[in-house]
């Protein structure tokens, strides 16, 4: 699908001119959510009015770190979408993950444990599959790798306690953090998690290698395991 460019001048140019004004003079902090998108669409396809079509957005992903995060296929099929426009979201996307994770590159894990919480909430509390990754540390808890471990169905992921543990040999890693999300937003452990959670730090602990803990990520919050005293 193409982007599509209606050549005559619409009722929104002067409208995106003083979105331009407050997003300059105010620093966006009176710009609506709609109002972001709107402006960003704008620059993608700058002979529509975007501002319907950012509202229908919005309100058909709920907010609007769900339609950034969304898949950039299941944007590309509403109407007016195309790749342009679904690119100038993903790039948002992009950048505000990168922003984000550079306290997580950094910086000693534990001693930036807010960032990173922000990190993956950013990434992960709107996805509607079960996406497992897991942060490999040296033995000053500096990232080594992030990595997908696996991505699943809505309610299920795998992970495997042989190849978790051989990936931190392989990284030389002294430590681990295990995150998953649950795509119904409730960040409470299952049983199931909990099992395999523990499975992990045993066998982590024959060859030297911490499990710091397992965060599961939810849209209304997070659970850590280790401060819940699961593990």
């Amino acid at each position: 699908m193409t982007d599509s460019a209606d050549k005559t001048e619409h009722h929104g140019v002067g409208h995106r001119a003083r979105l331009r004004k407050r997003l300059l003079e105010k620093n966006g902090d009176s710009l609506h959510d709609h109002e972001l998108i709107e402006y960003l669409l704008a620059l993608a396809i700058p002979r529509r009015d975007t501002k319907q079509i950012a509202k229908v957005l919005i309100h058909r992903y709920g907010s609007l770190a769900a339609l950034l995060t969304a898949d950039a296929d299941s944007i590309l099929q509403e109407k007016w979408m195309g790749e342009t426009s679904v690119t100038a979201l993903k790039i948002v996307q992009v950048a505000a993950l990168r922003l984000l994770s550079e306290p997580v590159r950094e910086l000693p894990i534990l001693s930036s444990w807010q960032s990173l919480l922000d990190y993956l909430r950013a990434d992960m509390a709107h996805l509607t599959i079960e996406r497992v990754r897991t942060l490999y540390l040296n033995s000053k808890n500096m990232l080594i790798r992030d990595e997908v471990a696996s991505e699943g169905s809505i309610d299920e992921a795998a992970i495997y306690t042989r190849e978790v543990i051989r990936r931190a040999m392989d990284l030389g890693a002294a430590a681990i953090i295990l995150v998953h999300n649950h795509p119904s937003g409730d960040s409470a452990p299952s049983r199931q998690d909990i099992a395999m959670t523990r499975n992990i730090a045993d066998a982590g602990k024959k060859f030297g290698i911490a499990v710091h803990d397992h965060i599961v990520i939810g849209k209304n919050g997070f659970n850590s395991m280790r401060s819940s005293g699961l593990l």
